[in-house]
């Protein structure tokens, strides 16, 4: 067999442990090798254009190839490479802890610097419970948080997330961490209104608080959006309902804003401007530099700070890493931030949001189609998965894989979860190009329906 240079690749890649690494398939993995992009496309290393619905992973806001990008990130090297972020600052940290206090929702003004998502979570759970104890309240430290929700791959927030099918056979804490109903308005109980069902989600909240005891309980975390749970929408309301239990019964309300920030929902911070909310810490990351390079953040509220300062004044937070606030991953941050401003990026975010919603619904005749639902440039197709035998398999990652597989070939990618395909394009994507996106998905849907006879 001659080995072409994509055969040579895909043989060396399978040294590299993935996520989510099926290990079955481990030294037999044939996964397309993206070698370029530019815009809203990537390229495979045989040559191939593919548009990148899900921007990689929620992340390429601002799109690829961007060469201010790559300046700025070259010119901070050249500059400064590094300074420990200890007992020294640097001046990106500095300027960017800066914007984004000023960009946050309320008393959000002050910033921890992590170097993802899940390292943001993970710092931001830890504050609430150091922060309980620094008060004299040890005890203090459940977690609450929904069924399919994703938190990241931490220890802490591993065990905040509730798929289910992430955990098994790995470790995770479950005896401070309580999982109530996702709100999934497929779920609605039949006859019932939105705002009913709204007031049972935040009810089966404040009765988790109550059974776990309101002096137990630290902080719920809650994404805006469950993203990787599907594109899950929440009753209008729904947010702000839980804030005020939060309230009501002293507990933190963490919204993990890792996807929805920097743009995805037409705003850099949806808590506020989309869900009517401002709540005491907001976890970001992905957004934050467009993908370009790691970095990931937690903000939080003057109000949990005061009270530290005030009843615990000799307190030490002693969490952090050898990369936060680094100088390179922050100046990669602002220049993402300018380019957003001057390109009026959020603004075209909402102009193009109702076109990007509707040409997707139009998949909703599709035999294969359960439900098609977004908001901002974030959606899902949620297929029917049916066996052979015509059984249902609401479980199966086999339909939207093939979906994936057959759209590649049409220079579609998309991002499979289970039986869902779901769509996050960059933020600059055109209506021509949501034309293409949507009449390439339509065509995969079809060939697999097809395959499968």
């Amino acid at each position: 067999m001659i080995e072409t240079e994509t055969y040579d690749l895909q043989q060396k890649d399978n040294q590299f442990i993935h996520p989510w690494e099926e290990l079955h398939q481990l030294d037999q993995n044939t996964r397309t090798v993206i070698t370029s992009g530019q815009g809203v496309y990537i390229k495979d290393s045989d040559g191939n254009q593919l548009l990148d619905a899900p921007a990689g992973m929620w992340c390429v806001n601002i799109g690829h190839h961007r060469q201010e990008m790559a300046d700025a990130i070259s010119e901070q090297v050249m500059k400064l490479t590094y300074s420990s972020p200890w007992s020294l600052t640097n001046s990106p940290a500095a300027i960017l802890a800066r914007k984004l206090s000023q960009l946050s929702p309320g008393d959000l003004n002050h910033v921890f610097f992590a170097t993802c998502g899940s390292t943001a979570v993970d710092s931001a759970l830890r504050f609430v419970m150091f922060r309980n104890s620094a008060l004299g309240k040890p005890e203090k430290k459940h977690i609450i948080s929904r069924k399919n929700a994703y938190h990241g791959s931490t220890y802490l927030s591993a065990s905040a997330s509730g798929k289910w099918s992430d955990k098994i056979n790995l470790e995770y804490k479950d005896d401070t961490f309580h999982h109530i109903s996702d709100p999934n308005l497929l779920s609605k109980p039949e006859g019932m209104s939105d705002a009913e069902y709204c007031n049972q989600l935040a009810t089966e909240l404040e009765q988790k608080i109550l059974e776990t005891g309101a002096d137990n309980v630290a902080a719920f975390i809650a994404e805006p959006v469950l993203a990787s749970g599907g594109v899950l929408l929440a009753p209008e309301g729904y947010h702000a309902a839980c804030l005020e239990v939060c309230r009501k019964h002293d507990v933190v309300y963490i919204s993990d804003e890792v996807v929805t920030a920097f743009g995805r929902l037409g705003h850099f911070f949806a808590s506020e401007k989309v869900f009517n909310i401002i709540p005491d810490i907001i976890t970001c990351a992905k957004g934050i530099t467009s993908g370009y390079v790691p970095l990931g953040a937690f903000l939080v509220s003057d109000r949990l700070l005061s009270t530290l300062a005030e009843k615990s004044p000799d307190s030490v937070f002693s969490n952090g890493f050898t990369y936060s606030g680094h100088p390179v991953a922050c100046a990669a941050a602002l220049k993402n931030i300018e380019i957003m401003e001057r390109e009026s990026i959020l603004e075209h975010v909402m102009e193009m949001e109702p076109y990007f919603q509707q040409k997707l619904k139009e998949l909703n005749d599709l035999p294969a189609v359960r439900d098609v639902r977004g908001v901002g440039l974030m959606a899902c197709i949620e297929c029917m998965d049916y066996s052979k035998d015509g059984e249902l398999l609401a479980d199966s990652y086999e339909l939207a894989n093939r979906i994936d597989q057959n759209c590649q070939s049409l220079g579609l990618l998309v991002r499979p979860i289970y039986n869902m395909c779901v769509m996050s394009p960059p933020l600059i994507i055109n209506r021509d190009q949501v034309d293409d996106m949507v009449c390439m998905l339509r065509r995969g849907i079809e060939l697999t329906l097809s395959e499968l006879g």
